[in-house]
């Protein structure tokens, strides 16, 4: 990957041997490394087994998670928050586990549609849950820095299965919760 950006640093016409870029090409590769490590891990691992038996059956939300993706049109960042919700089913996951379950996918390339379908897939499959809804807002790099230049806008994406996608009255409980400052 370090010959790849050495190069890249040589066709936008600057000297990768000037001094403030002869380390570049390894710290640019060692973040995209780092950028993209969801690719390399594993949902068995992050959950190690933190699936934890109880008659809850109320909503579980953690909000607030922040964010940080790039997208795999032009491999720019979005960053925003993300809202995770899930009604239990006799089992709830241990609280850590819903931010590195959103982690695991947003460090990978893709789109937001996309990705808030993941989490929310990913919840389900774990908890078995009645239900589960994702919402994520992200401020988009590409449509900020280049294209159209939007610096206020942001975009919203939500997922909702199971009693959050059939029960206005559920849904609306969620979105009010995750709305409140």
């Amino acid at each position: 990957m370090e010959e790849h950006y050495r190069a890249i640093i040589e066709a936008i016409g600057e000297n990768p041997e000037r001094e403030g870029l002869l380390r570049t090409p390894h710290r640019a590769a060692k973040a995209m490394e780092f950028l993209t490590q969801g690719y390399e891990q594993d949902i068995g691992e992050i959950v190690n087994d933190a699936i934890f038996e109880s008659a809850n059956d109320e909503m579980v939300i953690v909000r607030d998670i922040e964010l940080y993706s790039m997208c795999e049109h032009h491999m720019l960042p979005f960053i925003g928050r993300c809202h995770v919700a899930y009604l239990p089913q006799g089992r709830v996951i241990g609280l850590s586990k819903i931010p590195r379950i959103v982690d695991m996918y947003a460090r990978r390339l893709q789109i937001q549609e996309n990705l808030t379908k993941q989490i929310g897939d990913c919840i389900q499959a774990v908890t078995g849950a009645a239900g589960v809804a994702v919402v994520i807002e992200a401020k988009h790099l590409c449509a900020m820095m280049r294209g159209v230049e939007k610096q206020n806008s942001s975009m919203i994406t939500s997922m909702m299965v199971g009693r959050f996608r059939e029960d206005p009255r559920t849904r609306q409980e969620f979105l009010n919760l995750v709305q409140r400052r």
